[in-house]
């Protein structure tokens, strides 16, 4: 039991971690695709600057050791993001299926890694 719930731990984590550097590191460069996933929200530019900066610290945090209390926020803050994009999404139809794919994968990968993350990574109960 313990092999497995490790084995989901680092298989959410790792691809929890590749979605959002990768668009936080995109966000921060305001590509054209970024840029045309977000105009259509209703966002301006700026805000790119802040979820990408968000997004990149939040996995720092979550894959550094220790820092036991800054990883609860940085899981937080990364659920609230995404859950954020979901609804911006849905709210205002952009995307399609298309649009919300990303941020419910990336709000799966974020409550698996949080439920299943060893003690070691999890505040003291």
């Amino acid at each position: 039991m313990e092999k497995r719930n490790l084995i989901i731990y680092w298989t959410s984590t790792l691809l929890l971690s590749v979605g959002m550097l990768g668009s936080g590191v995109q966000q921060l460069m305001q590509t054209s695709e970024m840029l045309a996933i977000m105009d259509p929200l209703g966002y301006p530019h700026y805000f790119l600057y802040i979820i990408g900066v968000w997004k990149i610290l939040g996995v720092t945090a979550i894959l550094v050791p220790r820092f036991r209390l800054v990883k609860e926020w940085a899981y937080a803050g990364l659920f609230f993001v995404m859950t954020g994009a979901l609804l911006s999404h849905l709210i205002t139809g952009f995307g399609g299926i298309k649009g919300i794919l990303g941020p419910v994968a990336q709000t799966v990968f974020i409550v698996l890694s949080w439920y299943f993350r060893p003690a070691s990574r999890k505040l003291a109960t």
